[in-house]
């Protein structure tokens, strides 16, 4: 009498695979239930299957694998078979040979099943990707002078975070400047000083390079009026225009 071979680990997970990964037929899928209640090292790597995949499996529809990855995979299978085949030992029991050959046939279909799981994945996200909303880069900011007439203009690229800003309706006093600030409870109670602003009807241009990007968008930006050479405290010391950056673009 011939011992039916133990099943080792490699076989187990194979099972379970298949399983999980639904590639089983029903009659095979009916008898795996029932040993998974009296073979707990199947039960375990049912739970473990179940465990990594179920994440995917919420998120993705199946898609089958494309006709030359099919063909590859299949070939490749084929080969290890032929090759586990003619290693064995001549004479081995046919059982032996019977039992590699459905340990083949069973990591195929994972093999299978799990390149149409990762292909579906793959489509998901490529479709997340393309549908994902653009997000602006550049954003303007307006200081009102009045409700008519604004005093200046300032825009941003989030992505370099470079500032211009272009004096516009703002009078310059004699023996004044003009002061430009960010202010966001990220770097402290207290304005910082980005620099004077130039008495030109040119743009003048300032770098947001130390403020990461988040700080930027959501920071408010202030001009004050200030002694000429800027302020003498370090904060603003006069009239104080302030605004907030909204994108140039939905």
């Amino acid at each position: 009498m011939t011992d039916s071979p133990t099943p080792d680990n490699g076989d187990i997970d194979a099972l379970a695979g298949e399983y999980v990964l639904g590639t089983l037929d029903a009659a095979e899928r009916v008898a795996v239930a029932a040993r998974r209640q009296r073979e707990p090292a199947l039960n375990w790597a049912i739970e473990a299957w179940e465990q990594r995949l179920s994440p995917l499996l919420d998120l993705v529809s199946p898609v089958a694998p494309s006709a030359h990855v099919q063909a590859a995979l299949n070939a490749r299978l084929d080969r290890a078979a032929a090759t586990a085949l003619t290693a064995g030992v001549p004479g081995a029991p046919v059982s032996n040979l019977i039992s590699l050959e459905n340990r083949v046939r069973r990591w195929r279909r994972v093999a299978v099943a799990a390149s149409a799981l990762a292909a579906s994945l793959a489509v998901t996200i490529g479709v997340r990707e393309t549908m994902r909303p653009d997000v602006p880069n550049n954003f303007v900011a307006v200081f009102q002078k009045d409700d008519a007439s604004p005093a200046f203009l300032l825009s941003v690229d989030l992505q370099s975070r470079n500032l211009s800003i272009r004096r516009v309706a703002a009078d310059v006093p004699d023996g004044k400047t003009y002061q430009l600030w960010i202010a966001s409870d990220k770097i402290g109670p207290a304005p910082k000083s980005l620099g004077l602003i130039e008495a030109t009807d040119r743009s003048v241009q300032k770098a947001l390079t130390v403020y990461d990007q988040s700080l930027v968008q959501q920071a408010t930006f202030g001009v004050s009026l200030e002694p000429a050479g800027g302020s003498p405290t370090g904060k603003p010391t006069g009239p104080v225009f302030h605004a907030k950056l909204i994108p140039t673009a939905p």
